[in-house]
């Protein structure tokens, strides 16, 4: 009759020694994950209502109690205690109150999306700018003539002010005023450009 009842007694002892067999090794597997890799965030779900204690030495300091259900963050663990943060609160939680959810890839991606988007940035505001200055150019002289102007080139008896439009302003303009006869020779890096009478006339090296 003894036999009878120390077996049951025997096989509900090994089912809680291998319990909290399976519950340590899943802690460990947590604080494992943890060092191992700073980027992951591991969350619990609460199946009992708990209390969160500021300092888990000390059951007298209670911040608040979490509802049965709700999900917090899980930092740290021990055999005991769940070192967590439940809205913006940290403290710790007993661990048997919490059931440890799947680890899951943090914020640092979308941090980087962000940093993607930041660098290409200066690309999109300079394919604005290009399409701002084209449709300037197009507004003023047509399209013909503004597809010219926006590739750089230049052309006998263009005006002046086109000459800027293409190619910028000059390093420097030698002018000579003989009447109405009006002549200019604009300087740039390798070339120098004759304007008479606010067009221009003919181009060479600079030597």
């Amino acid at each position: 009759m003894k036999k009878l009842i120390l077996i049951p007694l025997l096989l509900l002892f090994i089912t809680i020694l291998q319990a909290q067999v399976s519950r340590t090794e899943v802690l460990q597997d947590l604080e494992k994950s943890q060092a191992a890799n700073q980027d992951v965030t591991t969350t619990a779900t609460l199946k009992a209502a708990s209390r969160l204690f500021s300092d888990k030495n000390d059951l007298t300091s209670v911040i608040l109690i979490i509802p049965s259900g709700s999900t917090v963050s899980v930092l740290g663990s021990d055999d005991t205690f769940l070192h967590v943060v439940f809205e913006e609160n940290e403290g710790y939680i007993l661990a048997r109150h919490a059931v440890i959810d799947k680890t899951t890839v943090a914020a640092k991606p979308a941090e980087q999306q962000v940093l993607t988007a930041q660098e290409t940035q200066p690309e999109r505001q300079q394919q604005q700018q290009k399409v701002s200055r084209f449709t300037y150019l197009q507004n003023k002289y047509g399209t013909s003539i503004a597809t010219r102007l926006y590739e750089g080139k230049i052309w006998k008896g263009m005006t002046a002010e086109m000459v800027t439009d293409s190619w910028g302003g000059p390093k420097k303009i030698n002018r000579v005023i003989n009447g109405n006869n009006i002549r200019e020779e604009w300087i740039y890096s390798n070339t120098w450009l004759f304007i008479q009478n606010g067009r221009l006339a003919e181009w060479g090296p600079v030597r």
